[in-house]
């Protein structure tokens, strides 16, 4: 059974959470966020520019016009790999583990599994960010070294979208807890 419904991010930005029922035992959610803006990109690529452009008139130096050119390029190359996310993915099966995936706007993805025997609860947990609370999942381990978030920092969902996560996650634990005790 897949499921999707629209919320928004701290910033007021669209976000759609797709949720697949597998089994009583299997769950997956996928949060996905916008795509790049072109305005956006048009916007910052031209003030960059514009701004090369002015100092060029200035200094009378091409190789200012050259080096916005260059910065721009990389800055746009290292924003898509290393830090837009178009899409994070939440799959949490009780006899096995839980995995992450972020997967970029490059076409990067970035995996995660944590076995289930290290798991002790999934939480919600709060954070200040830029003078604004923000929540987040957190995977509480049986031997932290650190705890593993599973919200990334670009999609930054409201409560409302995580506590659907969470609950779903609850009863996959109560699941997986009620199996692992039966004889």
């Amino acid at each position: 059974m897949e499921d999707e419904r629209s919320f928004s991010d701290i910033c007021g930005g669209r976000l759609a959470l797709q949720r697949r029922y597998y089994s009583p035992s299997c769950r997956e959610f996928c949060l996905s966020c916008p795509r790049l803006s072109l305005r956006s990109l048009t916007a910052v690529t031209c003030t960059v520019w514009l701004a090369a452009y002015g100092l060029f008139t200035l200094c009378e130096n091409s190789m200012i016009l050259s080096a916005a050119i260059f910065i721009t390029l990389l800055g746009l190359l290292g924003y898509l790999h290393f830090v837009k996310i178009d899409q994070e993915t939440l799959l949490i099966i009780d006899s096995l583990g839980i995995q992450m995936t972020s997967s970029y706007a490059s076409g990067k993805e970035s995996t995660t599994f944590i076995e289930m025997g290290k798991v002790k609860d999934i939480v919600i947990n709060e954070a200040i960010y830029m003078q604004k609370v923000i929540y987040y999942l957190c995977i509480l381990l049986k031997d932290p070294v650190e705890p593993h978030r599973i919200s990334q920092v670009s999609a930054k969902p409201r409560l409302d979208c995580l506590i659907e996560v969470y609950r779903s996650c609850q009863e996959i634990l109560a699941h997986q807890k009620a199996t692992s005790t039966s004889p």
